[in-house]
């Protein structure tokens, strides 16, 4: 198991589109990723934009992603980039 922290830049927050963006990056690998707001402790599956919506991250929050499986080293740093080149 992979873990990061990563504090959101995006003046909007996680919002529809990049969320939307982030999901399409997650199905490319075979690891159960899922996030959490270190504001409230919520928890999700990141591999669905209403999940993704319902933590309610702003910019400024940082949020815990967590990745296990097969291919976590490789997920983990895709979505590490991911996140710094969109959010």
């Amino acid at each position: 198991m992979k873990t990061f922290e990563y504090t959101i830049k995006d003046n909007e927050g996680i919002h529809a589109r990049p969320a939307g963006l982030l999901v399409k990056e997650i199905v490319n690998y075979e690891s159960a990723v899922s996030i959490t707001s270190n504001a409230t402790g919520k928890k999700v599956k990141a591999s669905s934009v209403m999940m993704l919506m319902t933590l309610g991250v702003k910019k400024g929050m940082t949020i815990t992603v967590t990745v296990e499986g097969a291919d976590e080293d490789t997920a983990a740093a895709g979505i590490q980039a991911f996140l710094e080149a969109n959010l």
